[in-house]
């Protein structure tokens, strides 16, 4: 788990999420258009370089992922980092009776997927995201309230992701529903659920510990871009 871990974002590009990368002897991305998540092979200076080569110039950008320090060569220029930590699920957490009507999402909700997560952050959020796995989401009047769903995919782990609520259905218990719900899905599949969390964000981290999930490690977070 360490190796698979320590640049999730090149485990899962170079084994079952191969077929959205673009990628070369040493570096890979996903399709800009589907996420903006990439990785170098290593620190080494033909990895970097290799890194940098698969970022366009102008408004192109990719995040990196990773529990190893983030090193960038001269070429590539860090838009933001910050610290944050990776959660496996340690004590799986049952979907609890009697709550909301957990659907899951198709193409024509996309629109409201995509104005949801602009909206709450729950990390990037492209309109062609739904293409890494299934979201689910509950409706109330007809409105997306909440929705989560998987993002990377390596093999024998699949990432709770996306994550969010709409203000207006807040404090209902709609996140914890259908977190337990995604995690019960890949679970059902033979895989570990795991997620991401900024080291900051106290509250999600309580919230994910309660539904069974445990800090593994630590991670290196960058938005990274061509340098100006």
């Amino acid at each position: 788990m360490t190796q698979l871990f320590n640049r999730i974002v090149w485990s899962a590009l170079t084994s079952r999420q191969q077929g959205f990368a673009r990628s070369n002897s040493q570096a890979v991305r996903f399709d800009p258009e589907i996420s903006p998540f990439a990785a170098s092979k290593n620190n080494s200076p033909d990895a970097l370089q290799a890194l940098a080569d698969l970022i366009g110039p102008g408004d192109d950008y990719v995040y990196l992922l990773q529990k190893e320090t983030i090193s960038l060569p001269p070429s590539l220029e860090a838009e933001f980092s910050a610290l944050g930590v990776l959660m496996t699920e340690q004590a799986p957490s049952t979907p609890q009776p009697n709550g909301p009507d957990i659907r899951p999402l198709v193409a024509s909700d996309i629109p409201e997927m995509v104005a949801l997560a602009e909206l709450t952050k729950p990390g990037p959020f492209k309109h062609r995201t739904p293409e890494l796995g299934t979201f689910w989401g509950v409706k109330i009047d007809g409105r997306l309230a909440a929705m989560a769903g998987t993002r990377l995919n390596l093999n024998g782990f699949t990432e709770v992701s996306g994550i969010c609520t709409h203000p207006d259905f807040q404090g209902r218990g709609l996140a914890t529903s259908l977190s337990r719900h995604v995690a019960s899905e890949i679970r059902a599949l033979g895989d570990t659920p795991f997620l991401h969390a900024f080291a900051d964000n106290h509250g999600a981290i309580a919230l994910y510990r309660k539904l069974g999930f445990e800090i593994w490690s630590e991670v290196n977070v960058a938005k990274v871009r061509q340098r100006t």
